[in-house]
């Protein structure tokens, strides 16, 4: 199973960039997209389901805010719509396909870039989503937990970790978040393939970030401990540009 996460930051847009395109010649078997910013009746679907895509989507309250949607080739036995908390529910942060033998949970996390109040709200949520990954592991163990943490974990995954040390997405109190989550049972699958550093999955649009590589590992695909003789293969792939973030891809037995 091929299982691709792109946070595509407004998919009306990243179409007008090739994204179907792109779609037709990767063709993973699931798809999970990140800050879609639509409904789904708002976008024209056909091309993917001319693919054999079956598509579920949870979109934000807000119109043109957020929102999640999974695009499998593979029928799943059960999807379920949000994480049963209305706050993060109404911002259409997550969605879950389970498979037979498998489940993925797509996740778009809150930033805490824009102040104070968001940054709260981030803090929040990722006190609520830890003890909510932690109970739903008990039932489905084989999970990946996949999207946009919108979190470098180590000093590797971000460009210049002096200069970001007190920024959101940066914080030593998120940072540690992320150490207690991989320690609740997941393995980071990335770093099973790749050690190296200068390896990012979203650059700022500013000052040509991403032509210099200065760039930030934020989006993942987190694999529950049980699943680790599972994986075959994981990679980001930042020559797909239809987003300020990229593809990040794992293929698993």
């Amino acid at each position: 199973m091929k299982i691709i996460s792109y946070n595509i930051n407004g998919i009306r847009a990243a179409i007008k960039k090739g994204f179907n395109e792109w779609l037709e010649e990767e063709q993973p078997d699931v798809l999970c997209l990140q800050e879609v910013k639509a409904e789904q009746h708002q976008v024209d679907t056909a091309a993917w389901e001319k693919l054999g895509y079956q598509i579920y989507w949870m979109a934000a309250e807000k119109k043109g805010y957020s929102g999640v949607a999974v695009l499998t080739k593979i029928a799943p036995k059960h999807v379920e719509y949000g994480c049963g908390m209305e706050k993060y529910d109404r911002e259409g942060r997550v969605l879950r396909v389970d498979f037979e033998d498998v489940s993925i949970l797509n996740t778009y996390m809150p930033s805490g870039s824009s102040g104070e109040e968001r940054q709260a709200f981030k803090m929040e949520w990722l006190e609520d989503f830890y003890q909510y990954i932690q109970s739903l592991k008990q039932d489905l163990p084989n999970l990946v937990v996949c999207g946009d943490y919108n979190i470098c974990h180590t000093a590797i995954d971000i460009h210049n970790p002096d200069k970001n040390k007190n920024t959101s997405g940066f914080l030593p109190e998120e940072r540690e978040w992320m150490t207690k989550f991989i320690d609740g049972g997941f393995i980071d699958s990335f770093r099973q393939f790749q050690p190296e550093p200068h390896h990012y999955s979203w650059w700022s649009y500013r000052a040509a970030s991403r032509e210099r590589n200065k760039g930030w590992r934020i989006d993942y695909l987190m694999a529950t401990t049980e699943m680790k003789a599972r994986l075959v293969d994981g990679k980001i792939l930042p020559e797909v540009k239809h987003s300020d973030h990229c593809p990040v891809y794992l293929e698993i037995k």
